[in-house]
């Protein structure tokens, strides 16, 4: 992406039901949401769309190259870092991911940071929180379970 890429791009999905939007600031994807229809004052082109329909086409892509832009705070930016570390096609528990953040899956606190930071993922789809089978993500849940299965095809 280039470092001028400013702006909300979005496109209707009919696998999804909804549209896709992407908001990027300094070349880096800072948003993902899925409205229920397309933005009025949302772009429908951009590069990263593409691969994002191609993908929802059926293209495997991890998306682990895109640049994003977490602002939140540290100990749920380390699960969502390790959440981006789960293969496409595979799924992981919500214990899984706390251990991959360097978190205690057997202490309530260090669970409902993880727990948390899934729920309030910014940028689903590039943080790839559908395929933590246990816990909630940043997608609806129609959305997420959509992608699980797009994956597992």
């Amino acid at each position: 992406m280039d470092a001028s890429d400013v702006g909300i791009f979005a496109r209707e999905s009919e696998l999804l039901d909804r549209a896709v939007e992407i908001g990027v600031a300094s070349g880096r994807v800072v948003g993902v949401s899925f409205p229920a229809s397309l933005p009025a004052d949302a772009e429908t082109d951009h590069p990263l769309l593409d691969r994002v329909f191609a993908y929802l086409d059926g293209e495997s892509d991890h998306f682990d190259d895109v640049e994003v832009a977490l602002t939140v705070p540290t100990d749920q930016r380390r699960v969502l870092d390790a959440v981006r570390n789960v293969p496409y096609g595979e799924t992981v528990s919500l214990d899984r991911v706390a251990r991959m953040a360097g978190l205690d899956p057997d202490e309530t606190g260090d669970v409902e940071t993880a727990r948390r930071a899934l729920a309030e993922n910014p940028i689903p789809l590039f943080v790839p929180d559908h395929r933590v089978r246990d816990a909630p993500g940043g997608a609806p849940d129609a959305v997420a379970r959509r992608l699980r299965a797009l994956e597992a095809d």
